[in-house]
């Protein structure tokens, strides 16, 4: 959530940004009004604190010189069930600017171009022409009906739409692509490789930003009175890694990565992507997330894409950055990088990547710190997360942009020594 004292100290200001920059409305008066009760009633719990002291102490005093207490007794007694309405009142007060707080979204850095939606993104560069086919180009659905690798009825039988099953050599390939993407994220750039729960509490949903907001876009489970919600994204469960705890400045930047099935309900979505892999609503990904010094998380947000593309260039598939513009951006970044690969079924880029930097809003959220050494205080970190790459996005472009003209699908050189060396799957 963004720092309390931007509502209280700079509220104007900042609503006035969000609208610009988010199209977000921050109801002002609504804000100004709840502060106000705040500060009164804190003050008057104040007052109400120091006078029930200042009675307490003069209930000794007439002890000790025997005089009678009761009236002092019963008027500590009055102050008492005053302080106890005011700290009611006072909670409430407090927890109605909370609930704003939750649903207020990230403030752009002001490198991110100003922009309502997709249409305003702005391309950084390209890496890879795309591949002039001598024959005519089928899409991942077309190639994937051979011998039955890519099975959408059977994943709708099974479950309901936006779901698929995959067999024989379609599966190897997909499951080559996450243990390459995790291999090189482990051993070239630096990531801890974590296995983590995909059931998580509400409390983890909060911290990452997904709930309150956006809780019609998960996926629940009830069992008695506990709530856990199926990950959205593993950005989720190694991200809340370090939520209530202060690192040391020494061991930042943290790199994790994960590889996870990923649930997304997709709340209104219904009708676009519906055909093939593209949008489901269970999905695997090979996550990155970085906890790092505010100082240095822009240049960690930097290394972080060039992480993601790496992936992209060994399996030779063309792609294009993109810096979202402020319209564009998920609720908790401050910026973000998509990467598009080239799918030649569609003649154009598609998002396979996306990696932001959410500096402190996810970390005031999860009071996720780090002691700063000349203050010897802690401090908010930043935290970073990114796709490295989403799988069944990458098996996708794989299988267009290498299919054969007898249907049969190239196995990328970065691929083959985790398919038994094999060059094609036919």
């Amino acid at each position: 959530m963004l720092d309390p004292a931007l509502l209280r100290s700079r509220l104007a200001e900042t609503a006035a940004r969000l609208k610009e920059t988010r199209g977000f409305t921050l109801d002002v008066a609504a804000v100004e009004a709840l502060e106000s009760q705040r500060k009164q009633l804190s003050t008057e719990t104040q007052d109400l604190q120091n006078l029930r002291n200042t009675r307490s102490k003069a209930i000794g005093q007439a002890k000790a010189k025997g005089e009678d207490v009761a009236p002092l007794m019963a008027e500590v007694a009055g102050i008492g069930d005053k302080l106890k309405a005011n700290e009611h009142a006072l909670a409430e007060v407090q927890a109605k600017l909370a609930d704003i707080a939750l649903g207020i979204p990230n403030l752009p850095h002001e490198s991110v171009p100003l922009g309502q939606d997709e249409n305003h993104n702005q391309e950084i560069s390209r890496w890879g022409l795309p591949r002039q086919f001598d024959f005519p180009v089928k899409d991942h659905v077309d190639l994937g009906a051979r011998h039955g690798w890519l099975d959408g009825e059977a994943g709708a039988k099974l479950s309901g739409a936006r779901f698929t099953v995959m067999r024989g050599q379609l599966a190897q390939l997909h499951r080559a692509l996450a243990q390459f993407m995790l291999d090189l994220h482990t051993r070239e750039h630096g990531y801890l490789e974590c296995n983590v729960p995909l059931l998580v509490n509400a409390e983890s949903m909060q911290g990452t930003g997904q709930l309150p907001k956006f809780e019609e876009d998960l996926f629940a489970t009830q069992v008695g009175d506990t709530r856990r919600y199926l990950i959205p994204t593993a950005e989720v469960s190694l991200t809340n890694l370090v939520r209530d705890t202060i690192q040391d400045v020494d061991a930042l930047p943290l790199r994790f990565t994960a590889h996870t099935p990923c649930f997304r309900a997709e709340a209104g979505s219904y009708g676009r992507d519906v055909r093939g892999m593209i949008r489901q609503h269970q999905f695997e990904k090979v996550e990155m997330v970085q906890i790092a010094r505010p100082e240095d998380s822009y240049a960690q947000l930097e290394e972080m894409v060039g992480h993601a593309e790496k992936v992209l260039q060994k399996l030779q598939l063309p792609y294009r950055k993109m810096m979202l513009c402020t319209g564009d951006m998920g609720f908790s970044a401050a910026k973000t990088y998509d990467l598009e690969v080239w799918l030649p079924s569609q003649n154009t880029y598609r998002e396979i990547s996306s990696c932001s930097n959410c500096t402190d809003f996810q970390a005031r959220r999860m009071q996720a710190r780090v002691r700063n050494p000349e203050t010897n205080k802690p401090e908010l970190v930043h935290t970073l997360n990114g796709s490295g790459l989403a799988i069944g996005r990458t098996l996708i472009a794989v299988m267009e942009n290498y299919q054969n003209a007898d249907g049969s699908i190239t196995v990328p050189e970065a691929l083959r020594p985790y398919m038994a060396g094999a060059e094609k799957i036919a």
